[in-house]
């Protein structure tokens, strides 16, 4: 497989937006909008020439849209090898492509988001530690900062202190959210709606800068619902999902009273 590098040359034509095979849907548009600004911070989308789930993207740690520590590391946003792509060395491809353009520009290590378990969204903790990823930190209730070493004397990256124990103080649902990821830009005006109509509390927080996403309350500032602070899923959520949680909130809410 040949692996293209998106550049703000061809980053039009290129099929990056994982199953989305539509240029003009939102959720393109909004992807391309956000690597488009990221292109200047360094961030480096590489892809095979095909259209499908099977890129890799990352941003020195200094840039990256998570509250780490990771001096001198290059942070991997999203790792994704599926369907038909997988089982074939392409993520190892990728992943060896990540490293070699690393090394040439004299980073640290590898940084990635994961956790303790295989999780939607976040990449898979078997693979990477198979690669030789090692835990570097962990905070409430799943996520693990892995790190691949480049220069063995480096202090291994962390994440920031106000995130190791996941909580915010809100009513109601509270929602984090970045245009990292495509598909936000197509369900979360579905959540807000179904809020809305529900005249449920819901308040919806975008992110728009690096800044902000370092200081967010939670690692995966990509995607994370809260509710009475206490955090639910990075899980995105279709209409149908977020009113399955809504239902489930609402009952136990209604349980509690009545017990008391």
């Amino acid at each position: 497989m040949e692996i293209v590098t998106i550049t703000k040359e061809n980053l039009e034509q290129e099929h990056i937006c994982c199953a989305i095979a539509n240029n003009k849907d939102c959720q393109v548009v909004s992807k391309k909008a956000w690597l488009l600004e990221r292109l200047d911070d360094g961030l480096v989308f590489k892809k095979g020439n095909v259209r499908g789930k099977c890129f890799i993207e990352y941003i020195p740690a200094e840039k990256a849209w998570s509250p780490i520590k990771a001096e001198g590391y290059m942070f991997i946003n999203c790792f994704w090898v599926s369907g038909k792509f997988k089982g074939q060395g392409n993520g190892q491809l990728l992943l060896e492509e990540c490293i070699a353009d690393s090394k040439a520009k004299g980073k640290k290590g590898l940084a990635v988001l994961s956790s303790n378990k295989k999780m939607p969204f976040l990449s898979d903790p078997k693979f990477l530690k198979a690669k030789g990823f090692q835990l570097a930190d962990t905070a409430k209730p799943f996520f693990e900062l892995l790190y691949l070493p480049l220069d063995q004397t480096a202090v291994k990256p962390g994440f920031k202190p106000h995130v190791k124990n996941l909580g915010i103080k809100a009513k109601g649902f509270t929602l984090y959210y970045t245009h990292q990821c495509p598909f936000n830009a197509k369900y979360v005006p579905l959540i807000e709606d179904i809020a809305k109509m529900k005249n449920i509390p819901f308040q919806s927080i975008c992110l728009i800068t690096a800044e902000e996403a370092q200081n967010a309350p939670t690692p995966f500032t990509t995607y994370s619902l809260f509710y009475n602070g206490e955090f639910l899923t990075n899980e995105i959520l279709s209409d149908k999902k977020f009113q399955k949680v809504i239902d489930e909130k609402l009952q136990k809410d209604k349980f509690r009273v009545d017990i008391i």
